[in-house]
């Protein structure tokens, strides 16, 4: 019997070959021995991909091959990994029978719904006693004719069964925990054949030292978790996990840190067994801390996003000792924490910090950090040599974004100072940061990433895939790790991968006294694994742990994209699906339309309402006829009143073109602009961490000759939106002022130099050199005449008249409940937009309708006019004024029934 299988040649095109190729291919792709004496021409049939059967309960897996009558399957399975292909067969190891059982169906496809419909196979009653011992060996699945001749044969990914086999597991800690002198360690390692504990002195070992002390740990076979006691309290330690990984599809040893590790050494070598609630962990009155939360309403609460390195690397206010680190938040008169209390004094008190866990990709020893071998500062300010000497050293300078997580509980070593770098040392100046923070007026949110890991299989920056291989790394069909996020991803949809992110946003909150969490890429986690963090940090209370739970806040990064995209393997925390959660996330909605076009576009010229849409073209073809920009122009002031109302999705307004809309039925490139159910859930933002700052955005939209005083205001208008609309408000740290990263699209790895922060405003950061070439290299062209202008740099006065704009806006948010509305009735209510010409945005909120919220007026008027000429709209009713904090009112000339605004003006009225 010849079956056909489609391969593929190496034009991409489809080739149908009969399944048959040489022995040598088999073993290649299940990476199995080859037997000796195999003629190298002797045909044998094809395998499927090498791991495409896949586990979906204790006893049953999927394996999606044709099948005819006769035909048989068995897993052999080989703790020693032996297991062989050669001769039209694979043998070795011992072997499992396995029975057809119907299509995937019922619970277990509700579990994997990517693999409904596919053929079942069920262990054999007989062979129900063996699956165990299968976990921990190598498998493979074989399928054979009815003649005995090899049909197909792969390996298996292993997660689904781990789960089913193991339901108990989840109800342990795991980790270091400590009664009296005691200290216990639990690892949950259902794989492993042995597991030791490595054993070190209380002072920082090196990297390659010897153990003092070997301790096995021992193995309970209901939860497959492993462990021991002893006096070892503030020892350093590792464990050494024996057994077959099917990530390395060999059995190894491999020496691992502790992946619920609390402290560690320098260099993330060793975890140690650190009790983070003795005092010498805490700074003084640490105990009466309170994580506080963002309160009822968050929407009351504006955040920056803020580096920690960032923050006072620049700052020559600070010691030059203690820049870069969390200490530098000690220095309450520092630039920089004047800087942010002030900004928290107008409403813009939230801290949300980029990641701050153990990072992978950033050396923590000082002397292990480089920096670039140039004189970056003589170079001309349109000059590659900048970039070339920054990307020389980057993988191993003091910078990193720090989206590559290590050890998830851990504070980062190289924020520390070099004397606290190990131990619970790092912990005590974290919580000095946190605390001094808080003492400033500021809330802290962390940012965390559970949706990958840096590395899989046994490479030097994996933990979780060297502890349970092929288990806590979401798989792809052909068993291969994805990696669409842009590492290795997670599967949080799997029981201990999302039990190990629940447990670690609760020891954040309680062991750093944080007030929320930014979920990075959120959309990668199943709803329910979200659903599962609110629940657990509702449950802390303020007198049992020191956080008042309901009102910690999550928000996250809800794009939906990658092999789990449109609810493929589960429902994703994607923006729609959070809709009446009260979890938010951040919008690109409002975003595109106030800077324009999207963040891939191969012409940086598509504008958008703050970058001359309205009225200021630049001459780009990119942004298309007349036409076709006063079409977009509409829909863009559509989308800027939309995230004006919270981006609800049910929330129903005055088009720009006339008839009335609903927030879903307001088109964002194809799909429903409106998503949320409430307005505090969305993240209102016009610049982040990710993509062109505010200014770098604007810098490649305006035209050219644009003036730096009208840059100033379109900065304004930029953010007007943000700051004067429901929803939560979300600025870069250094927007206020505005900050540039020399256009440089994706900083992540672009050192100091290219992420300048200077809350002195001394320099904005524009006119670095050219960004670095791997994301930036083919917008050069665009990029290279506009860095070489002198006049795109804005001055000191420029910046402070930026930030006294931002500010601005941010007191007359606060000036009003009714920019703060977090009930969907109220906005609706109360909320309407006035009919205007295309690109102004009139927002009038009435509180003559419905309850009365703000007993110091009856309403504003907010008008956004970003025309370069002063432009007239109608009032709704009589008896408008200026509103005092609004500059822009000051210089408008209201009658009866309207009011002329300046051009490029952001004018707020009341009465």
């Amino acid at each position: 019997m010849i079956r056909t299988a489609a391969f593929h040649d190496d034009g991409g095109r489809a080739v149908i070959r009969p399944r048959h190729i040489l022995v040598m291919s088999i073993s290649v792709l299940l990476n199995l021995s080859v037997l000796p004496g195999v003629a190298a021409a002797q045909p044998v049939p094809p395998p499927a991909p090498p791991a495409a059967a896949v586990w979906v309960g204790a006893d049953r897996l999927v394996w999606n091959v044709p099948e005819a009558a006769g035909d048989s399957w068995s897993l052999r399975y080989d703790p020693a990994g032996a297991i062989a292909a050669g001769d039209g067969q694979v043998t070795g190891g011992e072997s499992i029978a396995l029975e057809p059982a119907g299509p995937l169906a019922g619970e277990q496809a509700a579990r994997f719904p990517h693999l409904t419909g596919q053929p079942v196979l069920a262990v054999a009653a007989a062979d129900a006693g063996r699956v165990d011992a299968a976990l921990r060996s190598q498998q493979v699945v074989v399928h054979t004719a009815g003649d005995g001749g090899l049909l197909d044969a792969t390996r298996v990914q292993i997660a689904g069964a781990l789960d089913a086999r193991y339901p108990t597991a989840a109800a342990l800690a795991y980790g270091p925990t400590f009664a009296g002198r005691a200290a216990t360690v639990r690892l949950w390692a259902p794989t492993a054949a042995t597991v030791t504990l490595r054993l070190f002195g209380a002072t920082p070992p090196a990297p390659d030292a010897v153990p003092e002390q070997v301790v096995d740990l021992q193995r309970d076979d209901a939860t497959g978790s492993w462990s021991a006691t002893g006096n070892w309290r503030e020892r350093y330690y590792q464990f050494e996990v024996t057994g077959f990984s099917v990530t390395e599809n060999r059995t190894r040893t491999v020496v691992v840190t502790d992946p619920y590790s609390v402290a560690l050494s320098v260099g993330s070598t060793h975890s140690q067994f650190a009790d983070l609630t003795r005092p010498a962990t805490m700074p003084r009155r640490w105990t009466a801390e309170v994580a506080g939360g963002l309160g009822a309403d968050p929407t009351e609460h504006g955040v920056t996003e803020l580096h920690v390195r960032d923050f006072s690397q620049s700052d020559p206010t600070v010691p030059a000792a203690e820049r870069g680190t969390y200490k530098a938040f000690t220095r309450k008169n520092s630039a920089g924490m004047r800087h942010l209390r002030e900004l928290a004094g107008a409403g813009l008190d939230t801290v949300h910090l980029l990641p701050t866990f153990d990072i992978a990709t950033i050396p923590e020893r000082r002397a292990d950090q480089q920096q670039p071998a140039c004189d970056l500062a003589a170079l001309p300010p349109d000059s590659d040599r900048q970039q070339n000497c920054v990307s020389a050293v980057a993988a191993s300078d003091a910078f990193n974004w720090g989206y590559d997580p290590l050890h998830y509980d851990v504070p980062e070593g190289s924020y520390a100072t070099p004397a606290a770098q190990s131990g619970g040392a790092r912990s005590r100046e974290y919580r000095e940061m946190v605390q001094a923070l808080h003492a400033n007026g500021n809330k802290v949110v962390v940012d965390v990433v559970y949706n990958h890991t840096p590395a899989a299989g046994d490479a030097p920056s994996s933990v979780l895939d060297k502890v349970v291989p092929g288990y806590y790394q979401r798989l792809d069909a052909a068993g291969t790790v994805a990696n669409s996020t842009c590492c290795a991803n997670t599967a949080t949809e799997n029981t201990m991968m999302g039990k190990l992110t629940v447990d670690s946003v609760v020891r954040w909150a309680r062991t750093y006294k944080v007030d929320g969490f930014r979920f990075d890429l959120m959309g990668h986690h199943p709803k329910a694994n979200i659903l599962a963090v609110r629940a657990a940090l509702d449950a802390l209370t303020v007198a049992r742990d020191g956080v008042d739970g309901t009102s910690i806040r999550i928000y996250g990064e809800g794009w939906n994209f990658g092999e789990i995209a449109d609810d493929a393997r589960f429902v994703q925390a994607t923006q729609a699906n959070m809709a009446g959660t009260g979890i938010a996330t951040f919008s690109d909605r409002a975003r595109d339309a106030i800077r324009g076009g999207g963040p891939f576009d191969e012409d940086p010229g598509v504008q958008g309402l703050a970058s001359g849409l309205a009225g200021d073209p630049n001459g780009s073809p990119a942004n298309g006829d007349a036409a076709q920009q006063q079409a977009r122009l509409a829909n863009y002031t559509d989308l800027v009143k939309l995230g004006i109302a919270g981006n609800m999705a049910g929330f129903r307004f005055r088009s720009t073109a006339g008839p009335e809309v609903t927030g879903a039925e307001v088109d964002y490139v194809g799909s429903p602009a409106g998503y949320t159910a409430a307005p505090d859930e969305v993240i209102t933002y016009a610049d982040a961490h990710d993509n062109e700052t505010l200014f770098d955005a604007l810098a490649q939209k305006l035209p050219p000759a644009t003036a730096m005083a009208d840059r100033v205001r379109m900065q304004k208008i930029g953010l007007a939106p943000v700051l004067l609309g429901q929803g939560q408000p979300f600025l870069l740290a250094g927007t206020e002022f505005l900050r540039s990263k020399s256009l440089d699209r994706n900083s992540y790895d672009s050192g100091d130099w290219f992420n300048l922060y200077d809350p002195t405003l001394r320099s904005n950061g524009f006119g670095r050199g050219l960004p670095p070439a791997a994301d930036n290299e083919s917008k050069w062209p665009y990029m290279q005449p506009l860095l070489a202008r002198a006049d795109l740099v804005p001055t000191p006065p420029d910046m402070r008249a930026a930030r006294d704009g931002t500010l601005e806006l941010l007191r007359i948010r606060q000036s009003s409940p009714l920019l703060t509305l977090d009930d969907p009735a109220l906005v609706q209510q109360k909320l309407s937009f006035p009919a205007a010409d295309a690109g102004i945005v009139v927002a009038h909120l009435d509180d003559t309708a419905g309850p009365d919220l703000d007993p110091a007026r009856t309403g504003l008027l907010v008008v956004t006019n970003p025309f370069p000429q002063e432009r007239t709209v109608g009032l709704p009713g009589g008896g408008w004024a200026p509103h005092p904090l609004s500059a822009d009112a000051t210089r408008t000339a209201i009658d009866a029934a309207s009011a002329t605004v300046p051009a490029r003006s952001v004018v707020v009225l009341s009465r």
